[in-house]
């Protein structure tokens, strides 16, 4: 079986523009890369720093971005959602 094979696609939101996008991962990808990939996307420019956004799955924030699409239970079509880690205030 090739690489591109096993790859598959996962949505993610990116609530800085409310928008998601739409990735190509394979199981080993980790989630730090799904963030930095999916900002940049949405983002339409590379992000300075990404420790300022998190990543949630199924709800939960997921803490150990060093972890695999595979290791948090993502599948072809999961979603995501990428958010500041900050609040932002709107006046």
């Amino acid at each position: 079986m090739t690489a591109a094979a096993e790859k598959f696609a996962v949505r993610v939101m990116v609530t800085d523009v409310w928008d998601h996008v739409v990735l190509a991962v394979d199981p080993g990808t980790r989630i730090s890369d799904l963030k930095r990939e999916a900002l940049t996307r949405a983002l339409k420019s590379a992000v300075r720093d990404v420790d300022d956004y998190m990543v949630k799955f199924r709800g939960a924030e997921v803490t150990d971005e060093q972890a695999t699409i595979e290791s948090v239970g993502a599948a072809a079509n999961s979603s995501f959602v990428v958010l500041p880690v900050h609040r932002r205030i709107v006046r």
